[in-house]
């Protein structure tokens, strides 16, 4: 089932690469980072309540909590760095 969730502390293409990134790598299929509106969406096809679940746990591990969700500075802090690293690897990807 695909679902969409609001998602904070997403800013540019380095989040989003990042975010689309992280969540492959865990084995999820139809992600999308959608930039154009605020709070920033995050679509993601999830079989169950327990994919779902790691779902909300990898985006909070990164610095990016829903946005219904407590966003401390420590997870704002996280997603910057989490950020860099996205960037960073799409330069690298690229070259």
């Amino acid at each position: 089932m695909i679902q969409t969730f609001e998602v904070a502390n997403v800013r540019c293409g380095g989040c989003a690469n990042t975010i689309t990134k992280a969540l492959q790598e865990a084995g999820f299929t139809g992600v999308n980072v959608d930039l154009t509106c605020e709070p920033r969406k995050v679509t993601v096809e999830a079989v169950d309540e327990a994919q779902l679940a790691h779902f909300k746990e990898i985006l909070r591990k990164l610095g990016y909590p829903l946005s219904t969700e407590e966003n401390g500075a420590g997870l704002k802090v996280k997603s910057f760095v989490s950020c860099a690293v996205g960037k960073f690897t799409t330069l690298n990807d690229a070259e």
